[in-house]
Order: C-alpha cells, then sequence, then structure tokens
C-alpha cells in the first residue's frame, strides 16, 4: 500500500515540476515580493542526494526538485551545526560572532530580524539548538543564547529550546507557551511539517520567509512512520538512516505539493540545503565509490553541501551552477530578492547569488572562508580558503582539489608553478584580511 502510495505521489509531484516553464529573469512579479522557504536537513551531506550520485536513489522529491531549478555544485558549509547555523542566520563568519557550540549570540541580527523588517511574516519549524544548556553556557564563559521570539521570529515550533527531550518519537516541543510539551504518540518531523505547511496556508496571500531547519537526519538513528518496525520494540541503528532519508525526503515533497496546491509555486523561492557532512557513522556508495560520513572534518565530505534552488517561471529548470557558494551568501541573496537597499544591514560579508538564479554570473564569489572553532566534542578547530581548485589551511597546508579532493598530501612549494603560487597567495592573503 506504501509502495503504491508512494508512486502515486511521485507521479503527481512530476507532474507538477515538469510545469515549471523555463524563465531568463529572477525577479518577482512587479508589485510582489518573492516568498522565501529555506528547508535545511541536519547531518545530510551533498551525497546521499540521488541528484549528486547516491546510488540507493532515496530522495526521488529532491532529484524532482533539482530537475525543476538550479544545482549547485558548489556549497560549502562549515563541518558542525551550530557555527553552520550562526554563519547562514547572521551572514556573517565565525570569527566574528560564534560563542559557543548551541548557542547565538542575542545581540546578533539574525535574517528573520531583516526579513520581518522588509515586510515578511517570519516562522521557523524544527531544530532550534541556540539557547543553550547549563553545560553548553558554562562552556561558553556563562554566555547565553537567543530565544526564537527574540531572533525575529513570528510564529514558531520547535525542539530543543529550552530544554532536550525528544525530536523523534513523542517529541518535546515548544511553541512559544513558556516552556516545551512532549506530544505523547506523535513524530516530531510530522509535527514540524504540520508547522510548516500550515504556515505557508496562513499566510498565502502575503509575502512569507519560513525557515525549516528540520530534526532530520541527525542521530539517534531511528525508525521512522514509514520503516516495517515503527511500532514494534527496537534499538538505535544505523541501518535506519537511509528510511530517515527517505522519510526527510516525503517531508520536502508534502511543501511542494501545499505550494503547487496553493498556487505558489511562481512567487516562492525553495531553497533546501544541509548544514555540514553526514554523520561519520554511515556508509554509503555515491559516484562509483563506497564512502563514510566526514562530519566534524573540514575535508570536502564534511563541508560541501546540497544546494537546490527552485523558483517556477525564474529559473530555467534542470540547470546546474558550478559558483562558489557559502553560507554567509543567504542572507544578502534574501535581502535582494526582498527588495532591500544594498547597504541597509551593514557588515554582512556574503556574497548575493540572487543574480546567479538568472544566469548572471558577474558578481559570483572568488573564494570560500570558513573559520572553524566548534568548542564541542573531539573536534579540530581548523582555518582555511578555498576556490574551485585550490585549498590553503592557515597552519599552511595546501592541497590541489582536483587531483587530491580527500586532502591526502599536502604540497610543498616547490611543487607549484608560478601561476600555481599566484592562485595560493591569493587564499593566504584571504585568511589574512579576514583576521585584520
Amino acid at each position: 500500500m506504501r509502495k503504491a502510495l508512494a508512486s502515486i505521489l511521485s507521479a503527481f509531484f512530476a507532474a507538477c515540476l515538469a510545469g515549471a516553464s523555463p524563465g531568463l529573469s529572477a525577479e518577482p512579479s512587479a508589485g510582489q515580493k518573492p516568498n522565501i522557504i529555506l528547508i535545511m536537513a541536519d547531518d545530510l551531506g551533498y551525497e546521499m542526494l540521488g541528484c549528486y550520485g547516491n546510488k540507493a536513489k532515496l530522495t526521488p522529491h529532491l532529484d524532482r526538485l533539482s530537475d525543476s531549478g538550479m544545482k549547485f555544485e558548489r556549497c560549502y558549509s562549515t563541518p558542525l551545526c551550530t557555527p553552520s547555523r550562526v554563519q547562514l542566520m547572521t551572514g556573517k563568519y565565525n570569527h566574528r560572532n560564534y560563542i559557543g557550540f548551541g548557542l547565538l549570540d542575542p545581540d546578533e541580527t539574525t535574517f528573520a530580524d531583516m526579513m520581518r523588517q522588509q515586510g515578511y511574516k517570519t516562522g521557523i519549524t524544527g531544530k532550534w539548538q541556540l539557547y543553550g544548556n547549563e553545560r553548553q553556557r558554562q562552556l561558553a564563559g556563562g554566555k547565553i543564547g537567543t530565544l526564537p521570539a527574540d531572533a525575529g521570529f513570528d510564529e514558531f515550533c520547535l525542539w530543543q529550546v529550552d530544554t532536550l527531550g525528544s525530536r523523534y518519537a513523542n517529541p518535546t516541543v515548544y511553541t512559544g507557551t513558556g516552556r516545551s510539551v512532549t506530544l505523547e504518540g506523535q513524530y516530531g518531523p510530522d509535527v514540524f511539517n504540520r508547522f510548516a505547511l500550515s504556515f505557508i496556508d496562513k499566510h498565502k496571500d502575503e509575502p512569507f520567509f519560513l525557515y525549516y531547519p528540520m530534526c532530520l537526519t541527525h542521530a539517534p538513528f531511528e525508525p521512522t512512520p514509514f520503516s516495517a518496525d515503527y511500532r514494534d520494540d527496537w534499538k538505535e541503528d544505523p541501518k535506519y538512516f537511509n528510511d530517515m532519508v527517505g522519510y526527510m525526503d516525503h517531508l520536502v515533497g508534502n511543501v511542494v505539493h501545499k505550494l503547487t496546491r496553493l498556487g505558489l509555486l511562481e512567487n516562492t523561492i525553495l531553497i533546501f540545503i544541509g548544514d555540514n557532512g553526514t554523520d561519520k557513522n554511515i556508509t554509503f556508495e555515491a559516484n562509483g565509490r563506497i564512502r563514510k560520513g566526514e562530519k566534524g572534518t573540514t575535508t570536502d565530505g564534511g563541508i560541501h553541501a546540497p544546494m537546490l534552488v527552485s523558483w517556477k517561471d525564474h529559473i530555467a529548470p534542470g540547470t546546474t551552477s558550478g559558483s562558489l557558494i557559502d553560507f554567509t551568501d543567504f542572507v544578502p541573496t534574501f535581502l535582494q530578492a526582498a527588495g532591500a537597499a544594498p547597504d541597509a544591514y551593514p557588515g554582512l560579508e556574503g556574497v548575493s547569488f540572487y543574480p546567479l538564479l538568472s544566469g548572471d554570473r558577474s558578481k559570483e564569489r572568488e573564494w570560500v572562508f570558513c573559520h572553524y572553532e566548534p568548542n564541542w566534542g573531539n573536534y579540530v578547530p581548523k582555518t582555511f580558503a578555498l576556490d574551485t581548485r585550490w585549498k590553503v589551511y592557515s597552519t599552511g597546508e595546501v592541497f590541489d582539489l582536483r587531483k587530491d579532493p580527500d586532502e591526502k598530501t599536502p604540497l610543498s612549494p616547490e611543487q607549484l608553478t608560478g601561476t600555481d603560487r599566484k592562485e595560493v597567495g591569493k587564499l593566504r592573503q584571504v585568511i589574512k584580511k579576514m583576521y585584520q
């Protein structure tokens, strides 16, 4: 029955997305600000999606989303969840404002603050993890994080705000009533997805900004409602990871279905990304190689995020971009889409990829920078800059990513030609200027 239903839904979404006609201009209709939905999966590296070469074909809805819009091949996050989220939400690199794991500096202005100032209704659902618990505050020298209402969000339904609890079965959910509650007999990702769909429905006649940082596919690896033993006695096991990826994809499909049914695809920029690489306990096959997740590391598998953008009648379907993107770029992109003045928010460090959506590469970024200071677990702090070929660490290591994508062997100065040294020197200067 489930397979038959999946087949029917697949056919429906294919028909919906096939109707997207190629557009030459990433501009909203006259007088209309586009809605913006940013969906971010948790601990999902790019190679887990079928459109990026995963052999298991777990993501049919996301693969169709790729077919309906633009797939980015070089989007980079930080290797760990909180640093990525802080960078994403503020448009600044982590050495400017990252105060500790599980914390968002309450003095920071977020993209929700900015979008609300641009006339958008703002909502968030899924994982928060930015207010901090006692241990996280202790590690951060007593600093306190931020509650969602103080970060610019009008409406929210979240896990891990004032307490931890479960994100999956019998979830602990915070909705602004002053404390979290446990919802017995429910599945957390379904609760958050229902909020997302309700938010879209509620604000369909006005500009809205929805940030949907999903709880899936982060550990603990537990069965989903699509798993055969969901209601049976079970123990956490990485074998459930594929089910979790599939269910995550199903929930994204629900969002596409809602936008389609309401006729909002033409005026909604829908973006899907991951926050960092896949968990190290997961093994998968992609692009002809057996790989393990690299979350927490600064190698490609730890920082290379999936990124899909769909906007019917504005982005040519089935396009691929090789332009560099990092997580500071989302804030200026959203502001440009909203029609904000370029200098409305000084201090932003990203480069808007809004022009790239219509194929304009005249202002694309030339490098990606990362200041990685996890302040959590046994992860090793590192700083680096990279371009489409070279990667340079602040400690001096240089890698040719075309020949050595896994960073097995750093190059000595003698191995670099004059042109190579010039390009590597540019990246060294990027790192140097970041700390001036």
